[in-house]
């Protein structure tokens, strides 16, 4: 089958910091299914672990990156029950196993969803990351109760991104706060408001945006951008007894005694963790994908595609790569094969 990978973490600028190459196509394990993809997308992740998993070396075997994915069954291992052959599924996958930028993929298929039938193949393959991630910071780590903390008040850093984007609708239009979301330039600020947000204030000024929006402080704060740079905003505007989440990667330690004043509690979301430690309740993230394609088909939420590139090459997933570290994308950025 072809792949595009890398042998060593290179600049995207760099003509081998992706290649195209053939390998066997995988045979699925008993709990697996071996899916032929028809679109991905691209996450921060991507680039990330393009960048340094394979830094002052070279790799005896392409790294095949991709956490995002659409595609047909087309085998399944011997204690499947989930699926069958011919099944259009989607999926984020699984960060310790080689990934969806290629022909062919095997999966855990209880990390695994129905593809909503309403979306085209590439505003599909867009979701499953972001949505997970949105997800399960919302309902899983802070455990937002729709009923009980409706009307409640959300901020939202980083609202034009492609975790943004999926979590300002899921907060909105499923746990019914009022959210508020950062953003700066008037594209991002429209894809704010487009996404359902109630109120788009500037990331540089957080304390005082707020503040001038009506909001003294907020019940709960999730964070898709940098914990470190917004942690003294986030312990002035958290309410005490409030909840914050945070899916970026600190550089430099973050205070937690801060907290302890107004008894807020701080929650870690990896999208990673069920499938990385086979946790007893990895089939969640096969419930709350099937969760988000009824949410997709019923048009509560929509897909947060913005740019889709098409042909599983080298110089696309550069492209894509290339937009993404850019830090200027809007919504999701997908490849079609």
């Amino acid at each position: 089958m072809k792949a595009v990978g890398f042998k060593t973490s290179l600049p995207i600028t760099e003509q081998d910091s992706f290649a195209e190459f053939e390998i066997p196509k995988p045979i699925p394990g008993a709990n697996d299914l071996l899916v032929k993809i028809d679109a991905v997308s691209v996450n921060p992740v991507d680039f990330k672990i393009r960048q340094g998993s394979a830094k002052n070396t070279v790799l005896e075997t392409p790294k095949i990156i991709g956490w995002d994915a659409v595609g047909t069954v087309e085998a399944i291992g011997e204690n499947v029950k989930l699926f069958k052959v011919g099944d259009a599924v989607y999926y984020a996958g699984d960060i310790t196993k080689q990934g969806s930028n290629a022909e062919y993929q095997i999966v855990d298929e209880r990390i695994v969803g129905k593809k909503p039938k309403s979306l085209s193949i590439e505003e599909a393959t867009v979701m499953p990351l972001t949505g997970l991630t949105a997800w399960e910071i919302l309902f899983d780590r802070i455990r937002i109760n729709p009923e009980k903390d409706k009307g409640k008040t959300i901020l939202i850093i980083g609202g034009a991104g492609g975790v943004g984007s999926i979590a300002i609708q899921l907060a909105k239009k499923v746990a019914g706060l009022t959210v508020i979301a950062t953003a700066s330039r008037q594209e991002s600020i429209d894809w704010c408001k487009e996404q359902g947000a109630d109120f788009v204030v500037n990331h540089k000024n957080l304390v005082d945006e707020v503040r001038k929006n009506g909001f003294n402080q907020v019940d709960f704060i999730v964070d898709f951008v940098d914990i470190n740079q917004y942690w003294s905003a986030f312990v002035e505007l958290i309410k005490p007894q409030g909840h914050i989440g945070s899916i970026s990667d600190p550089l430099e330690n973050v205070n937690l005694r801060q907290l302890k004043g107004k008894s807020v509690s701080f929650h870690w979301e990896l999208m990673f963790t069920r499938s990385m430690f086979q946790t007893e309740d990895m089939i969640e993230q096969h419930n709350i994908l099937n969760k988000i394609t009824d949410l997709l088909d019923n048009r509560t939420i929509q897909s947060t595609l913005k740019t889709t590139l098409v042909g599983l090459t080298a110089n696309n997933f550069k492209e894509a790569h290339r937009l993404l570290e850019s830090g200027k994308t809007i919504g999701k950025i997908a490849v079609k094969f």
